[in-house]
């Protein structure tokens, strides 16, 4: 039976680990200069309805060094652009292709075409969720940490799709997560709920940003303006002001606390270069870190 990722509740505690010791075996055996291709004769279709840089090479590169191929389809480039319904594509690309991984703005786009595919779904980013990247962050924290257990995360600025899936990490993993974020752009509520009748850490949504990065072992920001988001971007600047991870909202934090951030960054607005490039950032890590954790995801789904 085929299996999605469309967001981390349909992964569990124990799939999420053992994608973890995957992801870090991927590492290793990369570092190492072994070569195991367990996706030979596999090809991967990447639907992609936004722009990107890091999702994209990594899933590339991740299907390549596992000896599949993957497959870029622009959406513009399809019959998608021109209304062919959602079960017809997703029919039609269950034919050619062995897995899909979708980006694109509707999460309810991206449900539809894994009701219709017989192939796994994989989200590569929707304006809800962010899965993979979470996983790959996740993976990042273990690296240095040693660990999830115990781990305090403060999430600094919108309450956006990559916070979604933070929420949706830590209510399966049950690690303790405060995300701080201005009125009107906390997380959507239905997640904070799911979250919370399921949670073995906890989940708090707070006004303060001092409040959240207090004793915290990880901070992790995002760009304050989100694809799609560009002519908000002037209104979000001034709402967000007081949320940018600064050297002084990161002394609040641990000694040893880690600084993460997705990418594309936005230097001196929601992050300052010197907290950027400081010996606390693991930014580069995160990046990497998502071929690995690819690897992984593809090895598990499609093989």
């Amino acid at each position: 039976m085929k299996r999605d990722i469309l967001t981390l509740w349909n992964l569990s505690k124990a799939e999420m680990d053992a994608l973890f010791a995957s992801a870090a075996n991927w590492k290793r055996l990369r570092r190492e200069g072994k070569l195991a291709q367990p996706l030979v004769g596999k090809t991967l279709g990447l639907l992609f309805d936004k722009p990107s840089t890091r999702t994209r090479l990594s899933f590339e590169a991740a299907m390549v060094q596992l000896g599949g191929t993957p497959l870029f389809i622009n959406v513009k480039d399809t019959q998608l652009i021109r209304n062919e319904p959602i079960e017809d594509t997703a029919r039609v690309l269950s034919r050619y292709l062995d897995g899909l991984a979708v980006r694109t703005y509707s999460q309810d786009l991206l449900t539809a075409l894994a009701k219709w595919a017989d192939i796994p779904v994989i989200n590569a980013l929707t304006d809800q969720f962010h899965p993979c990247q979470v996983l790959s962050d996740i993976f990042t924290i273990i690296e240095r940490k040693g660990g999830y257990e115990g781990v305090k995360v403060a999430w600094v600025g919108d309450g956006n799709n990559v916070a979604h899936s933070w929420i949706n990490a830590a209510a399966v993993l049950g690690f303790d997560l405060v995300c701080a974020c201005p009125k009107g752009h906390h997380p959507a509520p239905w997640v904070i709920e799911m979250a919370k009748r399921a949670c073995r850490g906890s989940v708090r949504v707070v006004l303060d940003p001092l409040e959240a990065v207090k004793n915290a072992d990880v901070i992790y920001t995002d760009v304050w303006a989100s694809m799609g988001q560009e002519s908000e971007a002037m209104r979000r600047r001034a709402v967000f002001a007081g949320y940018q991870v600064n050297e002084a909202m990161a002394e609040k934090a641990k000694q040893d606390v880690l600084v993460m951030h997705c990418l594309p960054a936005h230097r001196g607005e929601e992050i300052t270069a010197g907290v950027l490039e400081g010996k606390n950032s693991v930014v580069w890590d995160q990046a990497e870190n998502k071929m690995h954790m690819h690897k992984a995801i593809l090895e598990a789904f499609l093989k």
